[in-house]
Formats: structure tokens, sequence, C-alpha cells
């Protein structure tokens, strides 16, 4: 119901930030410690955010499990397939 109201109780005390729920919150911290605490075994890189490193590693297996039902493009990440399906004028 949070997302409805627009409710945000929890606030972070270095900024202004605030969100709805404590998991954002805690995620929001990270830019404030620097902690980064998941590591990409294949090159070392690090993230405060464990879906930025899933994301991270379909560049090492080449995994592309969004795919155009239009044409033979795929892509790792959603944001890219979106941009693509412009092209074929769909949203």
């Amino acid at each position: 119901m949070k997302k409805h109201t627009g409710e945000k109780p929890y606030k972070c005390d270095q900024c202004d930030y605030s969100s709805a729920f404590n998991a954002s919150l805690n995620r929001h911290m990270a830019k404030h410690t620097g902690e980064k605490p998941y590591m990409c075994g294949e090159c070392g890189y690090r993230t405060a955010d464990r879906s930025t490193l899933t994301v991270h590693m379909r560049r090492h297996t080449g995994e592309k499990p969004y795919k155009c039902d239009q044409c033979s493009y795929s892509a790792a990440q959603k944001s890219s397939l979106n941009k693509h399906m412009t092209k074929h004028d769909c949203k």
C-alpha cells in the first residue's frame, strides 16, 4: 500500500533520500559508506547491489534473456530490449 499512498517512512540520515521500503534505504546507504560486498569472481568488479552483479555477470556468460518477439534480437538488459523495440514501433 505504501507504493500507492506515497508514504516513505524510511529516511536517510545523511541526505534527503527517503523510501517506502527498508531494503531500498539499506541499498541507498551503500552510496554513503562505499560498501560493495558483491564481487565478480571473473574480473573483480564490485557492487553494492546483488541484482547489479547478476546483470554484470551476463557480460561473462553471454546470457541474453530478453528476446524480441519481432526479430532475432536479444539483450542482456531489459532496458536495451525496450530501446530496441522502438525500432519496431512497439511499446
